[in-house]
């Protein structure tokens, strides 16, 4: 497959560059100069089509498509123990399953192509993403200290990881507060084993911190250390909202990568990460949506101009946060923390996942090679997304889902919805 004439950029380069691409076997077989491919073109951007990375929503939930718009306005904690989980003691399997698949059909949409999910009967979300095409890193919740949750999390991993190339298992801890340290070392100990990656909630709220320091007399970044989790393979920490700013220094390492939720965040009242601290202490970091609930969409585009534009205003420096790094936290950092090594690159050999963006569009006018990323980030949205692309195959192009029956997914997410809440 050639596409050809279409404006690359992705997070690594300085500049974008008008290039042929050529896909084979699903990887990225050349990158060469625009017009200089031979053979049958499958697309022509003619120059008015920026080709970059597909977007990695690093932390989701992805069936909480179904309760979007429940508990409007409220607290993290408030809105968890008296709207959200009396509503998730009635999912079935059946609800993860068409939730999961809407809001593949959404993402897809909006140009992701990878997305890191933890909740409940994550099989059924390990199907349904092979069944549309899309990647994922996936785990199941483990809540409280009983052995059998994570026995479910384990047997996931023997099930699915690695299934098809499109699918990596962690281990998922939902929090500090939900999962006491002795059941968080146990974790933490069968992922090295096993060789897994952990993701967990940490640190989102300022209740969680107090909650660490006084009710479990700990330290809130000694902890990872004293459980293990800073030495699992990969440790995905969602949120980190209220890391020291002192200590960012010792989660700097390259096993670790934090996933900045900047628009459930604010939604929920839970604060605001520090990013642009650290960045320049070299911590990996990550975007992600959190799940549609309590952002409430799960638009990665969203998120880059969140997080670009609230540091820099929380800061007043213009330049504490480029669009160049959200990109690349948009892209390779997601995949990197998710068990991708080679996605998140416009660079031959890596994994054809892509995604096409129409420039010829009025917020567009006057870009260049130089101010593209710029363009993209602050006035671009998924609305010029022109075509998905994951694994060498397209999901989504020009209005269509070419991975799923939307029309049903939609109809049968809508029973699921009135099921659960009535409505």
């Amino acid at each position: 497959m050639l596409i050809s004439n279409v404006i690359a950029l992705d997070g690594s380069m300085q500049r974008a560059r008008a290039c042929d691409v050529a896909v084979e076997g699903g990887r990225i077989a050349a990158v060469l100069p625009a017009g200089s491919c031979g053979g049958d073109v499958a697309v022509d951007g003619k120059e008015r089509l920026a080709l970059i990375p597909g977007f990695v929503n690093a932390h989701t939930h992805a069936a909480m498509t179904l309760l979007r718009g429940l508990g409007e306005e409220k607290a993290l904690q408030e809105w968890l123990e008296k709207e959200i989980w009396p509503v998730e003691r009635r999912l079935k399997r059946r609800d993860i399953y068409f939730g999961a698949l809407l809001a593949m059909v959404e993402m897809a949409s909006c140009g992701v192509t990878c997305f890191g999910d933890m909740y409940f009967f994550m099989d059924e979300v390990a199907k349904a993403a092979i069944e549309v095409g899309m990647r994922c890193g996936i785990c199941q919740g483990i809540i409280g200290a009983e052995e059998r949750t994570l026995k479910i999390g384990l047997a996931l991993a023997d099930e699915w990881n690695g299934r098809g190339g499109l699918v990596s298992v962690q281990l998922g801890p939902h929090a500090p507060y939900t999962v006491p340290p002795d059941m968080m070392a146990e974790v933490a100990k069968a992922a090295r084993e096993r060789g897994l990656g952990v993701h967990v909630h940490w640190l989102e709220t300022e209740w969680e911190l107090d909650y660490i320091e006084k009710e479990l007399g700990r330290d809130p970044v000694f902890f990872l250390s004293e459980v293990g989790l800073l030495d699992v393979s990969s440790l995905i920490l969602a949120h980190g909202v209220w890391f020291p700013r002192d200590r960012l220094s010792e989660i700097a390492k390259s096993n670790v990568a934090v996933v900045h939720n900047p628009s459930s965040n604010l939604k929920l009242g839970s604060g605001v990460m520090p990013l642009p601290e650290m960045l320049e202490c070299g911590v990996n970091v990550a975007l992600g949506s959190d799940g549609a609930a309590s952002n409430n969409r799960l638009d990665v585009w969203g998120e880059m101009r969140t997080a670009a534009l609230l540091h820099k205003g929380l800061k007043r420096n213009p330049s504490c946060v480029t669009a160049f790094q959200v990109l690349n936290m948009a892209t390779f950092e997601g995949a990197k923390a998710l068990g991708f090594a080679d996605v998140g690159r416009i660079c031959e050999g890596w994994q054809a996942d892509l995604v096409l963006v129409d420039l010829d569009r009025p917020h567009y006018v006057g870009w260049d090679l130089d101010s593209l990323a710029g363009y993209l980030v602050y006035a671009g949205s998924s609305a010029d997304v022109k075509a998905t692309m994951v694994a060498g195959r397209w999901i989504y192009k020009d209005g269509e889902f070419l991975g799923a029956d939307a029309e049903r997914i939609v109809k049968e997410a809508v029973r699921c919805r009135r099921h659960l809440v009535g409505r």
